[in-house]
């Protein structure tokens, strides 16, 4: 893990409470769940990725500008 997240008491009853619902969703199979919710960060992680990606190239060659010599 990269990152190691800290929540205050109502982000936890927040979040405990999304956690719940989505686990009722795959009828109380708490793995079941959680291999989905790997499934759909993993696709959210590439298509940052992807955005990001495109914003450093857009980045890049709006950081080269050519400039010319007339003498």
């Amino acid at each position: 893990m990269d990152h190691i997240v800290t929540l205050d008491s109502r982000q936890e009853a927040a979040l405990q409470a999304v956690a719940d619902k989505f686990i009722a969703l795959h009828k109380g199979d708490a793995v079941k769940a959680l291999k989905e919710m790997i499934v759909l960060n993993g696709y959210l992680q590439e298509r940052l990725d992807a955005v990001e990606g495109r914003r450093r190239a857009t980045r890049e060659s709006s950081e080269y500008i050519p400039t010319s010599r007339h003498g």
